[in-house]
């Protein structure tokens, strides 16, 4: 258990999806869906507990799913976001540790929420949390003016980058500017790392965008990929399939014979292009043959029979 900002306690991300700190990406992936599937508001309508266990679900995979910020938390814990500012200031020269005693002379790192008893937690943590991609170094709050650009973290839904949003953000006050909130639209189309520019009073502001992982589709670009589950009578004869989009259900036709792992490509059905919102890319259906299970006794005698019949075509 590690203790939050503010005093409250987060669990460690390993914990909330039940895997070891050694884990592969492949177990972390299977554990995430797992949990996924478990805790949707979907399945559990009008359940807060069952919410907030698939906020801290989604909250664990985000981190641990992505290579870079895994080993950022491995070394820092819950203040992994703040780890490119650690190793900034203890490059430079004589600067002093970004870490603090705690009782009984322990160390740990240096917590934006602690600046919180003097009112500046907020702040530190709005600006702290903004970074760049690129070579143009990031506005940290230390050289932050009115004129410099400003990065503020944005984290949204799958559903949302697809339709486009309307959020509020909180505009940090800076060289005697007065924070302010700001209400900004988000296009149809932003994928992680997309960047997103709002003048703000001829101040520039650039919302980073983060997309939270679904528990359904896995996005590529523009295609959207997922699964879906058949019967084996309903692969080998054939049949139409209800499937799931961010636009409401299709029916796709199963031709007979089907194979696990077959791919249908549904045109248009995937995510609109940032540039050009009129464009579409795919979704991507793969087959999930699932074997049938606890067979009544007809059933074995039907599948010994066709068990039989193909054995004598040989």
């Amino acid at each position: 258990m590690m203790a939050a900002a503010g005093g409250d306690m987060t669990r460690d991300y390993y914990e909330v999806l039940g895997v070891p700190r050694t884990a592969s990406e492949k177990d972390i992936r299977q554990a995430y869906r797992r949990l996924a599937r478990k805790y949707h508001p979907d399945v559990n309508p009008g359940k807060r507990e069952a919410e907030a266990r698939f906020k801290e679900v989604n909250a664990a995979y985000e981190v641990l799913s992505d290579p870079e910020k895994r080993r950022k938390y491995d070394q820092f814990g819950e203040n992994w976001k703040h780890a490119d500012r650690f190793a900034q200031a203890n490059a430079h020269p004589g600067a002093e540790t970004f870490f603090r005693r705690g009782p009984a002379d322990t160390r740990r790192p240096f917590d934006v929420g602690d600046m919180s008893d003097f009112g500046l937690g907020d702040l530190f943590s709005d600006i702290l949390g903004g970074f760049r991609r690129g070579n143009r170094p990031t506005t940290s709050w230390w050289e932050a003016t009115p004129e410099a650009p400003v990065d503020v973290p944005m984290e949204l839904t799958l559903e949302e980058a697809f339709a486009g949003v309307l959020r509020t953000v909180q505009l940090p006050a800076v060289g005697g500017m007065p924070a302010r909130r700001l209400e900004v639209r988000i296009p149809p189309g932003v994928d992680s790392g997309s960047r997103v520019h709002v003048n703000a009073d001829g101040r520039d502001l650039y919302l980073v965008v983060t997309l939270r992982p679904h528990h359904r589709f896995t996005r590529k670009g523009d295609d959207l990929h997922v699964e879906l589950p058949v019967s084996l009578v309903d692969a080998l004869l054939g049949s139409e399939q209800a499937v799931e989009t961010l636009k409401g259900k299709v029916m796709l036709t199963v031709p007979a014979e089907s194979q696990n792992g077959q791919v249908f490509r549904l045109k248009g059905l995937g995510m609109p292009n940032l540039q050009q919102p009129a464009l579409r890319g795919s979704l991507f259906v793969t087959l999930k043959v699932v074997l049938p299970a606890n067979l009544s006794e007809r059933e074995r005698h039907l599948f010994e029979d066709l068990r039989r019949y193909r054995a004598g075509r040989r």
